[in-house]
Order: structure tokens, then sequence, then C-alpha cells
């Protein structure tokens, strides 16, 4: 195990490897949900800590023939349920932005090995957010597929029906690149319409969040549909949630007794919760048919910016991001402000399946329109 000041790696490779090709001189990390040969795949749980990847997950094996150094694998939350990557096995990951603070999660040690410059290109995975989170917490970049876009081989799933795996980057190049050489799909074009969700269906924000998505409404100079979910966001990720729940119990088995006291709580919490397989279904008919073949979606990423380590995390952190996860469709999170007291805030852009060439190009505007993103102090 590393000790980088942010305990963002959790193990580092013999050989990163590294040549010719379009990653030449790039470091990547890889969260440690996703194989890396010759190292532990834990999947952030500590039943696991002794399980070595036979061999790279597709998504690495690409980047190391594009000529990426793998440096090694990353923190993350504990079975990638949770959003603040402080892991009782492997430590607690600190925000480069505020140390004692969350990067997030359950990607967290990609987010804040990005934000550090620990790596220029980091794999997170993503099922209600766990790729965005971080980027909004550590002011990075995030981009979280369409659903199947990516190969999943050599992932640890928390849930098939959500988990992505995508590039976090501290500019948009790099995530351009990153999303060329794993997926490289989709067409380039532009959007025609704006969809909003009306009154943000209740969420309460902070006031940065809140002033960084204005800003960027207005810097979207697109015709604006209005889009209302049919229950108040937090129904829906309890319904997500009771699915990822019931997976991840049947995949842990008999090891359930070795996973930390939160996660037995959170199991234990939500196996009883009743699967809504109807409104997950409405949810996502109203998405995509909201979005057809023209529309991007704005929304703030997190309802908050990054808050301290040991203190309870914010309940709403997914309302968000998880609408992207339960639709399939692909979203990109990006700077969009600092709070008063110097932490970054984020807003995210939702695009129909199989744009997320279109949702780059967007987020390059938007980015040079709100010229939010700036490096930890100190660098």
């Amino acid at each position: 195990m590393t000790h980088d000041r942010w305990n963002a790696i959790v193990d580092l490779a013999d050989d990163p490897g590294g040549g010719p090709g379009p990653l030449a001189g790039i470091r990547v990390g890889v969260k440690s949900n996703i194989a890396v040969a010759g190292l532990p795949h834990t999947g952030g749980m500590g039943h696991l800590r002794d399980h070595i990847a036979p061999h790279d997950a597709d998504v690495v094996a690409q980047l190391r023939t594009a000529g990426a150094s793998i440096i090694g694998t990353l923190n993350m939350h504990e079975a990638a349920l949770g959003a603040t990557t402080d892991n009782i096995f492997y430590g607690r990951t600190h925000n480069p932005h505020r140390m004692g603070h969350t990067p997030g999660g359950s990607s967290g040690g990609s987010g804040a090995a990005v934000a550090a410059g620990l790596v220029g290109l980091a794999l997170g995975t993503d099922t209600l957010g766990s790729i965005r989170l971080p980027a909004a917490y550590c002011g990075v970049y995030g981009l979280k597929p369409t659903h199947s876009a990516v190969s999943e081989d050599g992932l640890l799933y928390l849930d098939p029906a959500l988990d992505c795996i995508g590039p976090m980057a501290r500019n948009l190049d790099l995530i351009e690149l990153g999303w060329e050489i794993i997926g490289n799909g989709g067409v380039a074009g532009e959007f025609s319409r704006l969809v909003l969700l009306d009154d943000l269906a209740g969420v309460a924000c902070e006031p940065a969040v809140l002033a960084g998505y204005q800003a960027a409404c207005g810097a979207l100079d697109l015709p604006v549909t209005a889009l209302q979910l049919p229950v108040e966001p937090g129904a829906i990720r309890l319904a997500a949630l009771a699915g990822s729940v019931r997976y991840l119990i049947a995949t842990l088995g008999e090891n359930r007794a070795a996973a930390s006291p939160e996660l037995r709580f959170i199991l234990g919490a939500l196996e009883h919760v009743p699967a809504n397989p109807g409104l997950l279904s409405d949810v996502k008919s109203m998405l995509i048919n909201g979005l057809g073949e023209d529309a991007v979606m704005l929304l703030p990423t997190a309802p908050q910016a990054a808050f301290a380590h040991g203190t309870r995390a914010p309940v709403n952190q997914a309302d968000f991001t998880g609408l992207a996860n339960i639709a399939g469709l692909p979203a990109i999170a990006l700077p969009s402000g600092w709070s008063e007291d110097g932490l970054p805030v984020s807003v995210q852009l939702v695009g129909p399946a199989g744009s997320e060439r279109r949702l780059i190009i967007l987020a390059r505007q938007l980015d040079g329109a709100l010229n939010s993103y700036r490096p930890p102090r100190g660098e």
C-alpha cells in the first residue's frame, strides 16, 4: 500500500508499462473494482485483499495498448455502496481541495488522484453517480457512458443493471481521449433543445450549487422544455438502491459477515425495502422520451460541495446523478463554480443514448463560459 498524502492510491504496479500511442506519457490509475493484472482486485472489500487479478480488464488493456502507464489501483468506498471513500479496510481518502473532507465516492480515489495530479487520467465506475459525485467534489471532469457502451469485463459489480466504467480527468481533452479509446461510440453534432427538471424536483441545493446551475442555464442558448418527475427523487433513489443491495447481498453470500459494520447496517436497512421496478421503468421511459434524439438535460451534479469526513453524508447526494443510470443514458460532469469557503461545485449534462461525443462538445462550450476549473491550492 502506498502512502500518498491523500490516500488515493492503494496498490502500485511493479511495472506501469507505457509506450507509444495517443496516451504515451500519461499516468493512469484504476479504481480497485476493475482488474489490473498482478494487483489485488478488491472492490474496496476487506475479504478480497488477497484476490489478485490474473489479467487486465478489457478497458485497462485498451489503455495500455494506447501507450498509457497504468500506475496502480485507487481507493474506493467499500463495495461501491457509498459516496465518502472512508474505507475501514484501506483508509480514508481526502479531498485535495480540503484535507479532512470527502472526495466523494464510490470512485473517491479516482477523483482525488486526478485532482491532486497523481494521475492524468483515472477510471471510475458509476452506479448512481459514483464517477460524477467525486468529479463534483474534487472539481474535475467525469464521464458516465451509455449503459453497456464500455466493456465491463473485469468489473466487480455493485449492480449490473446500472454500473458503467468511465474516465475522469482534469480537462476535457483527456476525457475525450479516454472515451475514444475505451468507448469510441456515438457521432458528433449539436443538441437543439434543453431539458430542465421542474423546480429541480424540490431537491435542496446549497447556494453555490444553485449559482453554478443558473450560470450554466444562462450559458446554454437553447429552447427550454421542463420535465416533472412522477415522484420525489428520494423515492426513485431508494427504489434503485433496493435493487443494488439485493444484488450485492447475493454476491457477498457468506462473506457478508466480513463486511464493515457500516456496510452491514446499510444492507440490513435496505434488504427488505420493497422493489419497485415499475417506478424505475416509468422514470426511464420519461427521461428517454423527454430527451428524444435532440435534447440535452442540465442538472446540478451534487446538491452540495464536499463535506467533512466523520459527519453524516447528505441523503440527497445522488438525487440528480442517479437519473442517468436508471435511464441508461450518458452524462458528463464539469466544474461550475466555488462555494464561499473555497470548495468546488459542479453541473452535469445528460444526453440520449450514444451521445457521448455530442456531450463532450457541448461540455467544452459550457466549460469555456463557466471557466470554473482550478487546481487545488498550493499546487
